[in-house]
């Protein structure tokens, strides 16, 4: 597969955690990333959450909640998670992926100042079908 780093370890062990919502993988070199699935949801790689161009990205809001559903492996370099908004176009690639583990915080940090910048929550807002209160 064009692309991948030769020099990335594979990964040894991927564990999803469904209580805590977190997706464990360990990798050849010892290294062991833990992964919300919230991060792993609004850090897409799919065109959908990426955009087709750098500044392009569409903030994913409202995601403190999702789950991964179910993980489906993609020949032999990377996997393709669903989650419970029912989000399941990104390849997570396993360079991606450790790439992801070693920049995690400063991603982290930069998807939250862009939600506060926002004005967007985490949490996740009404579901379309509900009414809300009309203020008096």
């Amino acid at each position: 597969m064009a692309g991948l780093d030769k020099n990335i370890p594979s990964p040894t062990e991927i564990k999803l955690h469904q209580k805590s919502r977190i997706l464990e993988i360990s990798f050849a070199d010892g290294k062991t990333f833990q992964f919300p699935s919230e991060f792993l949801r609004v850090y897409s790689p799919s065109a959908e959450v990426r955009g087709h161009g750098p500044g392009q990205e569409v903030l994913q809001v409202g995601k403190k909640n999702v789950e991964i559903k179910h993980i489906e492996p993609v020949g032999t370099y990377a996997i393709q998670p669903t989650f419970s908004d029912g989000h399941d176009t990104g390849i997570y690639s396993w360079d991606l992926l450790y790439d992801y583990g070693l920049h995690q915080e400063e991603m982290w940090r930069h998807y939250l100042k862009r939600m506060e910048e926002a004005r967007m929550s985490r949490e996740p807002g009404p579901a379309p079908f509900e009414q809300r209160p009309k203020s008096k």
